[in-house]
């Protein structure tokens, strides 16, 4: 007899709760390993959850629509149909039920290596609270064995049964039994990054109705979050006027051929920071963290409310027309809830274009994690006086740089916006090289 726990996934670093968006199954549906039966919604997107046995599913817990702590159960996977009836009533009886069964089985997110942190585990219990499999209860009752003395080695650190016999000598220690693999350990102690930066403010959800109280969603939380955090961080801004005739001409040339404006924007930063490593850096209690990527984050708006920055990762050394490709493909699936959680937090540096909206200039919030970000504003023609005395109109546009303090300094800002000028001014062709 067979009855496991299906529970909710660590699909981020960051994630503490997920949000059921869609039972895939039913219940008394038969389910294979490696099956979907479950989608769930982290932070930033929407992820299918297989399961690790085969069965039927028994019971949902967590409906559609309801949320749920990470690590806390969600539905029962009975082994065979007979013990479809036994599985409701262990959830009728809270995980009570006398029956035994064996360790429960987290899920695993398809195509997620998310590491889930130590604070994590068993998040969805009360601290001090011993988190016990139903029959490793059971057996310890039989046994006269005090659980709060054990040390769980099941998933997110519940007491399972082998524990229970382990501590009165009747089986050796199990070193294969299944687990949440713990986190590396990184060589300096950086701050997660919280993976939603809120460069700009957030759109109006457009299901709103006058007079009433919309709660936040996943994502808007996650904003929110990203917001408050930055308020402990001292910043300084930089602006900078840069003509963009050259850069407005080579897009015309080459934007038949799938080229963004945004890919080159990112591109032309992502060249500059080669020569401004410090700005592709960030702040950590140990000192500076030099990234050996350049990572470009670009902030985009979300149709139901919040934001997210889908990464252009090794923006310096793709060219121009993957890097357009790239990012073509991960605004479709950051607006579908598909991307993958390295694909929005592994950003080093972030860009927010406002300048598509008509914008002359803005202030950008600094993300958390990161030492800058760049607002970019619209491109006008401007009357400006040229070298030979005379007066002649150009395309100019308006950039404003924030850069965390405790790491950089103005003349660091200073001195990679003037580059970045001069490459988008005097050599623009070199971005499609």
């Amino acid at each position: 007899m067979s009855i496991n726990e299906v529970f909710m996934p660590a699909l981020s670093s960051t994630m503490t709760e997920g949000k059921i968006v869609s039972w895939v199954k039913s219940p008394g549906d038969k389910v294979e390993k490696g099956e979907t039966v479950v989608v769930v919604e982290s932070d930033k997107a929407d992820m299918d959850v297989e399961t690790f046995y085969e069965g039927y599913l028994a019971h949902i817990i967590v409906p559609a629509g309801e949320t749920a702590p990470v690590g806390a159960a969600i539905a029962y996977i009975a082994e065979t149909e007979a013990e479809i009836a036994t599985a409701k009533s262990l959830a009728n009886a809270d995980g009570a039920a006398a029956t035994p069964t064996p360790d429960p089985v987290p899920v695993a997110a398809a195509a997620v290596a998310a590491p889930v942190t130590a604070s994590q585990n068993g998040s969805n219990h009360q601290p001090g609270r011993v988190v016990v499999s139903p029959r490793a209860r059971k057996l310890a009752k039989e046994l006269r064995v005090d659980l709060n003395t054990l040390k769980g080695s099941g998933p997110y650190g519940r007491i399972v049964a082998e524990d229970v016999e382990v501590a009165v000598g009747k089986v050796q220690p199990v070193t294969t039994a299944p687990s949440i693999p713990p986190q590396p350990q990184p060589p300096v102690s950086v701050p997660t990054p919280i993976s939603t930066p809120a460069p700009t403010p957030t759109p109006v959800v457009s299901s709103s109705v006058p007079g009433q109280v919309v709660p936040f969603t996943t994502l808007q939380n996650a904003v929110v979050r990203g917001m408050v955090a930055s308020l402990s961080v001292p910043v300084f801004r930089v602006s900078y006027t840069i003509s963009t005739d050259g850069l407005d001409k080579l897009y015309k040339q080459i934007k038949s051929k799938g080229v963004t404006m945004t890919a080159l924007l990112a591109k032309a930063v992502a060249v500059t920071l080669q020569k401004h490593p410090i700005l592709n850096a960030s702040y950590s209690d140990q000192g500076v963290v030099n990234h050996s990527n350049i990572n470009v984050s670009v902030a985009v708006a979300m149709d139901d409310g919040g934001l997210i920055t889908p990464v252009l990762q090794n923006a310096d050394a793709v060219d121009i027309y993957s890097l357009s490709r790239t990012w073509k493909s991960l605004v479709e699936r950051a607006r579908a809830k598909q991307l993958q959680p390295a694909e929005y937090n592994s950003g080093t540096f972030t860009l927010s274009n406002l300048g598509m909206f008509g914008v002359d200039t803005f202030d950008a919030i600094l993300p958390p994690g990161q030492g800058s970000i760049l607002a970019i504003g619209a491109s006008r023609p401007q009357v400006v006086a040229t070298p030979d005395g005379l007066f002649g109109v150009r395309q100019q546009m308006q950039v404003t740089i924030t850069c965390d303090h405790r790491i950089i300094y103005g003349a660091d800002a200073a001195g990679f916006l003037q580059d970045l000028a001069k490459l988008i001014e005097t050599n623009p062709q070199s971005l499609t090289m």
